[in-house]
């Protein structure tokens, strides 16, 4: 881990001090920033920042490996995308097509289509064919800015193939510069084979993969989909308190296709977060601020399945914390680019930029148990930063909705080269 000073920075931003690991309600609002500033890399870790009329560069002439001058730009934590399917077979760009044609994504599952589409293509691949697509996935997605995220299985949904992608995930982990968390999504669908006997499969979950994936110690978390049409609350409850025995963590897919019972049951399982949440009223935001569970909406997701988004500006206002996450998939969302996300938390969700950077960064690595490392600018934390192309304000990252505005990503210290 190389030491990098970085010089005349426009501004260095998301600066937090007082040791918060998530930002709620109207803090939200303040990504703190230093103007004209320096940004002192030291092993590998953020090691001391200040304004550039204090900086006394003789302290760093024998220690100091590189220098990059940061003028007319930014330089701003990571983004922490805490929903991710990265790992999968093929594209669904026919499903595309179809919704097109005014099919809907309830459609498209009954059908055979949708996760039971990535199943049975996944089924048909190797780990070792699995890992190169994902490899490349990973770096394109730390190439965008991103420094830290989780990666769920879940489309594999027989015991073989859900521990072959936990094993794909694993081995990223040991190549991945950037930190990242694993989630066993046994429970994403039904598979066709046990439609007419759901408890059938709630049983192979429960007493085969759940002690297959402990043996292994493949996974950090446990994901539901508790939805219409998915997995009921009551069945949530079971699978979770199972996951719970092995050590696992909750976290749900909730309330994306119909209020649903998904955050009641975030709530009650003491799950990290709750994930998408397009249908979410009073009585789910009032459960939510009774607990610790991390609200995380993919608003990629909306925006590809023209589906409602998640009310972030009422949930805020509420005095909820609010995390965005891309949620790259094949079928629902194929894009991981967290630039694009943060532009569609303000133009659509109608959050100011400094809200939605909170949202991608320290709020997105608080619910991955990261917040204490990484997600701010903060001395003692990994250096895990981007610097900006030239910008005159925060706003221009969501202003130019389709350009990348990332120019440089140092990753422990290091310029990252996704070559």
């Amino acid at each position: 881990m190389a030491n990098l000073l970085i010089t005349e920075i426009s501004s260095l931003a998301g600066i937090i001090e007082n040791g918060a690991l998530k930002l709620k309600g109207a803090e939200m609002a303040q990504f703190h920033a230093i103007a004209d500033a320096w940004l002192w890399i030291e092993n590998g870790k953020i090691s001391d920042y200040g304004e550039m009329r204090n900086l006394d560069s003789s302290r760093f002439e024998s220690i100091a490996h590189n220098r990059i001058s940061a003028k007319d730009r930014f330089v701003l934590p990571c983004f922490v995308d805490s929903h991710t399917h990265i790992v999968f077979a093929k594209t669904r760009e026919e499903e595309f097509v179809m919704r097109i044609k005014g099919k809907t994504y309830e459609e498209i599952a009954e059908s055979g289509g949708g996760i039971l589409n990535s199943a049975k293509r996944l089924q048909e691949m190797s780990e070792d064919e699995l890992f190169v697509q994902a490899k490349q996935r990973l770096w394109d997605l730390i190439a965008f800015g991103t420094g830290a995220i989780e990666i769920k299985s879940g489309y594999g949904l027989t015991v073989v193939d859900e521990l072959k992608m936990l094993r794909v995930i694993k081995r990223l982990k040991a190549i991945s510069p950037i930190p990242i968390k694993a989630t066993f999504l046994g429970a994403h669908a039904i598979p066709s084979a046990y439609k007419a006997n759901r408890a059938d499969y709630i049983r192979l979950i429960i007493e085969e993969m759940l002690p297959a994936v402990h043996a292994e110690n493949l996974a950090d978390y446990m994901d539901v989909f508790c939805d219409q049409g998915f997995f009921t609350p009551t069945e949530t409850d079971a699978l979770l308190e199972a996951a719970k025995s092995y050590g696992l963590k909750a976290k749900i897919h909730g309330n994306e296709l119909g209020y649903t019972g998904g955050v009641q049951a975030a709530v009650r399982n003491h799950a990290l977060s709750v994930d998408h949440l397009e249908y979410t009223g009073d009585d789910e935001i009032k459960c939510l601020l009774q607990s610790d569970t991390m609200p995380v909406a993919l608003p990629g997701c909306s925006f590809f399945l023209g589906i409602p988004y998640a009310p972030l500006r009422k949930m805020i206002d509420a005095g909820l914390p609010v995390c965005l996450a891309s949620d790259f998939n094949p079928g629902s969302t194929p894009n991981g680019r967290m630039g694009f996300v943060v532009a569609l938390a303000c133009t659509q969700m109608k959050l100011s930029p400094e809200e939605a950077l909170n949202a991608t960064t320290i709020n997105g690595a608080y619910a991955l148990e990261l917040s204490h490392e990484i997600g701010s600018i903060t001395r003692g934390k990994r250096a895990n930063v981007f610097i900006t192309k030239p910008m005159s304000s925060l706003a221009i990252m969501p202003y130019y909705f389709g350009v990348d505005q990332v120019s440089k990503v140092i990753i422990n210290g290091e310029v990252f080269d996704s070559h």
